[in-house]
């Protein structure tokens, strides 16, 4: 049997790589075999391609920036995504295509249409079976986050940047009710976990 394709989206500060490790081991404790990833990233070539996107030195037009993404993307599923799927593997990856959307769409201005195009051209019908998306206000996120000594190019942005990101976001989740569940990050942990494994126990039977 294929394997579930789960992702986890949401601003800086949101609680994704709280949930990360804990939801690896929800899975685990399921006898689910989990591949954990990342996107930009997730391969050698990802990763070099991370780290030019990132670079808050490296100046690139927002549509070299989107179509970089897409070429972490399209090697990511070739090389992990797929495979792991095939194989039975239940992979869970931090951010995936409706983070493009968010960040490069609605925060930097990229034409969502475009971006529609390199959706389809570079995923072909794959999509994720579940994405959980951690919404929380862009003060409330920063605030978290709290000080970084040497920000990347995004964790630079302003908050009228995140506060676009995020409405990027809560449009991909209105437009695909039944993939995107929108959590409330700023709950705290104990109610959060709860509503995950509210989420997540009708995937493991």
């Amino acid at each position: 049997m294929r394997g579930k394709f789960i992702t986890l989206e949401g601003i800086d500060g949101a609680g994704k790589s709280t949930h990360l490790a804990w939801l690896a081991d929800f899975f685990k404790e399921h006898g689910v075999t989990v591949r954990i990833t990342r996107e930009p990233g997730g391969t050698a070539l990802g990763e070099k391609l991370r780290g030019l996107l990132l670079d808050k030195n490296q100046a690139m037009h927002l549509e070299t920036e989107a179509l970089l993404m897409f070429a972490a993307r399209r090697e990511h599923i070739d090389k992990v995504i797929a495979p792991a799927l095939a194989a039975g593997e239940c992979v869970v990856c931090d951010r995936f295509t409706d983070a493009t959307f968010a960040y490069q769409g609605s925060g930097r201005g990229a034409d969502w249409s475009r971006l529609g195009i390199l959706e389809q051209w570079v995923q072909d019908k794959l999509q994720p079976d579940l994405t959980l998306l951690f919404d929380v206000a862009p003060e409330v996120g920063r605030a978290r986050a709290g000080s970084i000594k040497q920000p990347d190019r995004f964790e630079q942005e302003q908050n009228d940047f995140f506060q676009r990101v995020r409405e990027g976001y809560l449009r991909r989740a209105r437009e695909d009710t039944a993939r995107v569940r929108v959590i409330d990050a700023g709950a705290g942990i104990e109610e959060i976990r709860r509503k995950l494994v509210e989420i997540l126990e009708p995937l493991c039977r």
